[in-house]
């Protein structure tokens, strides 16, 4: 994220390009735009540690929003596109951000938001135009105001992303950061950059939403070593494979919700187009289901690598297809950090027999202002993390996710947590009760299901199913909204009132050996 270097080697060639439109962007102007948004950051008085936040879909202006961030010491919290006005007001005002960036497709939901959001000096709408709501400036026509040259004060910034949590509430992961020169990036980079190999010729192909954690951070591997970033607006599987002979494509990363939509593809379209120059396909985010990546071996051959690792950076697990292939199933074997498989007792469970995963924090992190929920991922003596996931290691040392612990959902790659709709569907007043769960889903691996218990006297049907969808979506991003509702007289609770959900949700999973897709 940082262009700096390259603008002095390789000032004419391309940054990134938008795959829409064919818009390409140098590395000149890529650190021209970083520069003059970094001075108006410094101007509205964001210093070092100071936070902003970045609210829009894939577009030309996405990649400086972070840049600026990055070489202005800042944290920068990159949101959702698709969440409410509430969910929306909350995050910007959690994270305490000062500035937010937005766009004209946006807007309306970006300037309901902020009527919530006092600490919010300024909102910058990209492709805005003149008859913008008070607050509000064109982005292009204010950063154009400042110069094109670094700021005095430059230091390294990053990310604070937010992963939300059992209780509902979103919460922002913030890692302590060093105090360094921008052009000298954190130790990761490096890793990952030998792990994938990747190089300063590489054209990297980015199909996936810029808020997401993974793809923010992969787009910013690329543009680490000079490589170009080809963006796409949204993925679409046909247009996906069209631009890799376009661009001579040779890395990417995906989810195995992309690989099963192109799978699906005619024979005849899936092989219309040369691959021949993809040298690295990387997944994350899901597992991915043993026959949809058998398929894409397959079809690509040995060059689809896969990892686990959680947004908080606990620790790092790693495969390529040889190893996947003899251990069908794995995420890979440890790189970073200390893996631990330990039973309710905190004791080490067998080999073979899952357990809670945790690690030996490689990455130190905290949930930023909540020192509550920061110590739930903590073991009793502060050494280790966990994020819930269940699993167990054979006897390679490779490692297999089964369950999650905390019932997070994970949909099309996007991690959602079912706690936040509960407490919603509770408040219908035609609901007693609500647990909402994930089931299988042959395209995006798991869906949203909710199981509720009508009031006495409310006749349960499609009807209801329909009103409680609805009204789930009025106030929730569709993402996080059941798609189906069954109905039940009673859901099972323990004796202390806790929802005993594990019944519930193994009744969708019979037939299935992990309750992960």
């Amino acid at each position: 994220m940082y262009p700096g270097k390259y603008a002095t080697m390789h000032p004419d060639r391309a940054a990134f390009i938008m795959a829409a439109t064919g818009e390409a962007v140098s590395w000149r102007e890529f650190e021209a735009r970083s520069n003059r948004l970094a001075h108006l950051l410094r101007a509205q008085g964001l210093k070092r540690l100071d936070h902003y936040s970045v609210f829009m879909e894939n577009n030309n202006r996405y990649l400086e929003a972070c840049s600026a961030g990055y070489r202005a010491g800042l944290y920068f919290t990159c949101i959702n596109s698709f969440l409410t006005p509430e969910e929306l007001a909350y995050i910007v005002n959690n994270s305490e951000s000062r500035l937010l960036i937005t766009s004209r497709a946006k807007l309306a939901v970006a300037a309901e938001a902020l009527k919530s959001c006092p600490k919010v000096a300024l909102c910058l709408v990209v492709d805005g135009g003149a008859d913008l709501p008070a607050g509000c400036r064109d982005y292009a026509a204010t950063v154009a105001q400042y110069p094109a040259e670094p700021i005095a004060d430059e230091s390294l910034g990053t990310s604070m992303l937010y992963s939300s949590g059992t209780t509902g509430r979103p919460k922002g992961i913030v890692r302590p950061l060093p105090e360094q020169p921008p052009s000298q990036p954190l130790p990761l980079f490096h890793f990952l950059h030998q792990l994938w190999r990747y190089r300063e010729d590489m054209i990297y192909l980015s199909p996936a939403p810029l808020y997401h954690s993974a793809p923010n951070a992969a787009v910013s591997l690329a543009l680490g070593v000079g490589g170009t970033v080809i963006v796409m607006e949204h993925f679409d599987p046909e247009h996906y494979l069209s631009l890799i002979p376009k661009y001579k494509v040779t890395h990417s990363q995906l989810v195995p919700t992309m690989f099963s939509r192109m799978l699906k593809l005619p024979e005849e379209v899936r092989r219309k187009y040369d691959l021949s120059t993809l040298e690295i396909a990387v997944h994350a985010a899901a597992p991915c289901p043993v026959q949809v990546k058998e398929q894409m071996i397959d079809w690509w051959g040995p060059i689809i690598h896969e990892y686990y690792g959680a947004t908080e950076g606990l620790g790092f697990t790693a495969c390529d297809s040889p190893q996947w292939l003899a251990h069908k199933g794995s995420v890979g074997k440890v790189m970073i950090g200390d893996l631990h498989i330990l039973d309710e007792h905190m004791q080490p469970a067998p080999k073979g027999t899952p357990g809670e995963i945790w690690f030996k924090t490689a990455s130190p992190f905290e949930y930023f202002n909540d020192p509550v929920r920061t110590q739930q991922t903590r073991s009793a003596d502060g050494t280790m993390s966990t994020v819930g996931d269940i699993g167990y290691v054979d006897d390679d040392g490779y490692l297999y996710l089964t369950d999650r612990s905390s019932f997070m959902i994970i949909s099309g790659g996007v991690n959602i947590y079912p706690q936040e709709c509960e407490n919603l569907l509770i408040t219908h007043p035609k609901i007693a009760d609500a647990a909402v769960f994930g089931v299988p889903d042959e395209e995006m691996g798991e869906a949203v299901k909710a199981v509720v218990q009508p009031m006495a006297g409310v006749h349960p049907g499609p009807e209801l199913e329909a009103e409680l969808i609805a009204f789930c979506r009025q106030h929730l991003a569709k993402l996080k909204c059941p798609r189906t509702v069954d109905f039940t007289d009673a859901l099972p609770r323990l004796p202390t009132g806790k929802l005993y959900k594990k019944p519930l949700r193994d009744k969708y999973w019979a037939g299935h050996q992990s309750r992960i897709v």
